[in-house]
């Protein structure tokens, strides 16, 4: 609980007002209703002409200001329950409640403690994490960016928990690159339920993202870089043929070409700086 009496006395002091208002339209109305009879009875008499006509613009118009008193009042009363339900509202936030069930990772004041509801400068209370569903962010690059499906299957390991995997699902994306990096924003949903993981871990993300189109995967020994770009040798036929290549992705140790092999080519690895396009080979 917050203690915030200045608060509690606004309150007090709003629903006394709103009471005065109630009973100032009750009183309002039993005017209107006295100048509706006196108007009545006014109206016979000049119409008689047992009383002036003057006297009946008087009760008319007398009558006429009477009820417009009463919408006036009815109007006040209105604006104070609004008034009256704000202050509700703000003391209701003197009572903490915690906006999910989960456990306190930091607790930020003591008792006696003063605190502020600025948004710029206000004092935070409590932090909460919920842990039996855990959202991991991942950035995914641009290559990837038509792949990535919300429900795919995805895979988590943490380096420091040695042969476990946990499973995961994409469950949203930003749909829009980063400007900066050109990366997707990825969130994967894991269960945890069993509590083996903790918020605010590092770990891998392996996702089974879909290829717009097939690539062939060769070591990084056969690829050939020279003056006309890259290109790699291949072995048809007994002869050496010079295929350029486009690359979809280089991973170091191999890369993955998008263009200019085809599965099942026979390609030269670390190939010597004599061979020629046509050169007869052996193969083993």
């Amino acid at each position: 609980m917050i203690a915030a009496p200045d608060l509690d006395q606004q309150l007090v002091q709003t629903k006394a007002q709103l009471l005065q208002l109630e009973a100032a339209v009750r009183q309002a109305q039993a005017n209107a209703d006295l100048g509706r009879v006196t108007n009545q009875r006014t109206s016979r008499l000049v119409a008689q002409g047992w009383s002036s006509a003057q006297q009946g613009d008087n009760d008319r118009l007398t009558f006429d200001a009477r009820t417009a008193a009463v919408a006036v009042a009815e109007a006040n009363v209105v604006a104070q329950q609004a008034a009256v339900h704000r202050l509700e509202q703000l003391t209701d936030f003197e009572k903490i409640t915690a906006p999910f069930d989960g456990e306190i990772t930091g607790r930020f004041i003591d008792v006696g403690s003063l605190v502020t509801a600025d948004a710029a400068s206000g004092s935070p209370l409590f932090s909460i994490a919920r842990t039996d569903v855990l959202r991991v962010q991942v950035f995914v690059p641009q290559t990837a960016y038509f792949g990535v499906k919300n429900g795919d299957h995805a895979t988590v390991t943490v380096p420091e928990i040695v042969n476990r995997t946990f499973d995961g699902m994409v469950a949203r994306n930003a749909r829009a690159l980063a400007t900066g990096t050109r990366t997707l924003l990825t969130e994967v949903d894991v269960d945890n339920k069993s509590g083996e993981l903790a918020a605010g871990l590092y770990s891998v993300i392996r996702l089974q993202i879909r290829r717009l189109n097939p690539v062939v995967r060769v070591p990084s020994q056969a690829v050939i870089f020279d003056k006309d770009g890259l290109s790699a040798a291949v072995v048809a036929d007994g002869k050496v043929q010079f295929r350029k290549l486009e690359l979809d992705a280089d991973n170091g140790a191999d890369v993955e070409v998008r263009a200019g092999l085809l599965p099942g080519d026979r390609v030269i690895l670390s190939p010597p700086v004599n061979l020629t396009d046509g050169m007869q080979v052996e193969t083993l």
